[in-house]
């Protein structure tokens, strides 16, 4: 039986390890991404209907939240990719539009703030 205690404890921590989380940083940066969402005035187009940025920033924190508390997001890009890209129903990709203009996916919008961001 105490053979068995070290595979036990090797077999627990991929786990433990997956249920990190993002870095304080990553964790600062999806913020801003999520407030950025929410103050810009654009529009974000998901599963056939536009939105108004508030819904689109609560659905966003949802979608993070639920894949945070399961280790699935450790960096922005990931929550960019994971949670923000696309719908997890239909798999069609996110769009924003702002100011009427032409729209654009959410991942090439998102990681454009992301990286004007990270310059300042």
């Amino acid at each position: 039986m105490m053979k068995k205690w070290p595979w036990l404890v090797l077999g627990l921590f991929p786990l433990a390890c997956a249920a990190a989380g993002p870095s304080p940083t990553a964790q600062e940066e999806i913020k801003h991404l999520l407030s950025t969402i929410g103050q810009s005035g654009c529009e974000f187009f998901r599963d056939g209907q536009w939105h108004g940025p508030a819904k689109a920033k609560a659905h966003l924190q949802r979608k993070y939240d639920y894949l945070s508390r399961r280790g699935l997001v450790e960096t922005s890009e990931q929550f960019i990719e994971r949670a923000a890209s696309g719908s997890s129903t239909s798999g069609k990709p996110y769009q924003i539009r702002c100011a009427k203009g032409e729209a654009v996916p959410s991942v090439q919008w998102l990681t454009a703030q992301l990286r004007a961001y990270r310059q300042k």
